[in-house]
């Protein structure tokens, strides 16, 4: 099934999720234990994102921290950037772009941290679900056997009944038809707009560097849309993970804001010439 995916969902991922196995085994029991307060499938799910997004609340911060100190620099970079242009400057350039960072306490890569968190937990889940699918009364590798949960799946030949006539454990292309895929498109547009509304939530507090970055504004158009191909071939279930994610991260953001816990980018620095144009590099000029 996994080779009939979208490539992220390839089977070269189970090295990972080998590696993964205790995780999968305690989201299978949080699962189940949300389920026996509230024997609903989405309600276990949600639960179990909730306590996940919890978890990392510390780094969600600090990420998001230094992505929007990264937009606020953008046009100080496209400054460096038109000062050391050429290879003969290249040197120059990342070493001022390096400093730019230090004095913001930013980097690259914890901007990229948001994103890169999102996709093995969506892939551990996506995991879970499929295998939660597959439960007999002899195959409950990640339930505990005697669980509410487990009896119920097992009774219902692995199917997650849920809201609207979905089953939680299938794909919208899972052969359900009009009118019935309708709900699982509904639940897909939920988890795009989401996504799209968090990255212009993060983007209208920067206009002018949103401006100096028209990347940016691509990638907030495009991202969403990149994963809404993803939900149309992974399990529903999968689908509320990403939802209630963003749904958090959104809340996240707009207490950052609110509070004060962003910071303005330092003062604009005066950036000087590179070495070989500057006054004592031209002649007839003296040092």
């Amino acid at each position: 099934m996994l080779n009939t995916l979208h490539p992220i969902f390839a089977s070269g991922i189970e090295p990972f999720l080998n590696i993964f196995h205790p995780l999968l085994k305690l989201f299978g029991w949080i699962l189940a234990g949300l389920y026996a307060i509230w024997p609903n499938y989405g309600f276990a799910i949600a639960g179990l994102t909730v306590i996940i997004m919890l978890a990392l609340t510390p780094i969600t911060v600090k990420s998001t921290r230094s992505m929007i100190a990264m937009q606020r620099l953008q046009p100080e970079m496209k400054k460096l950037q038109a000062k050391y242009k050429g290879p003969e400057n290249r040197e120059q350039l990342n070493a001022e772009m390096m400093r730019l960072y230090k004095e913001n306490g930013t980097s690259p890569f914890g901007a990229c941290l948001p994103p890169l968190l999102q996709m093995p937990f969506l892939i551990v889940l996506y995991s879970l679900i499929r295998d939660l699918a597959k439960t007999t009364p002899t195959n409950a590798e990640y339930l505990p056997p005697n669980s509410e949960m487990h009896h119920a799946l097992v009774a219902s030949h692995g199917h997650m009944h849920w809201w609207f006539g979905m089953d939680l454990s299938s794909s919208p292309l899972s052969g359900h038809g009009f009118p019935g895929v309708l709900p699982y498109l509904g639940l897909i547009g939920i988890a795009i707009f989401l996504q799209y509304y968090q990255m212009k939530q993060m983007n209208s507090r920067n206009p002018q560097a949103a401006a100096a970055n028209p990347q940016m504004q691509t990638m907030q158009k495009i991202f969403p849309i990149v994963f809404g191909a993803i939900y149309l071939k992974v399990q529903a279930g999968a689908t509320i993970y990403m939802v209630v994610s963003s749904a958090m991260r959104i809340g996240t953001q707009e207490v950052m804001f609110r509070s004060g816990m962003v910071t303005p980018v330092a003062a604009e620095r005066e950036i000087a010439a590179p070495k070989d144009e500057g006054p004592a590099a031209k002649p007839g000029r003296k040092p």
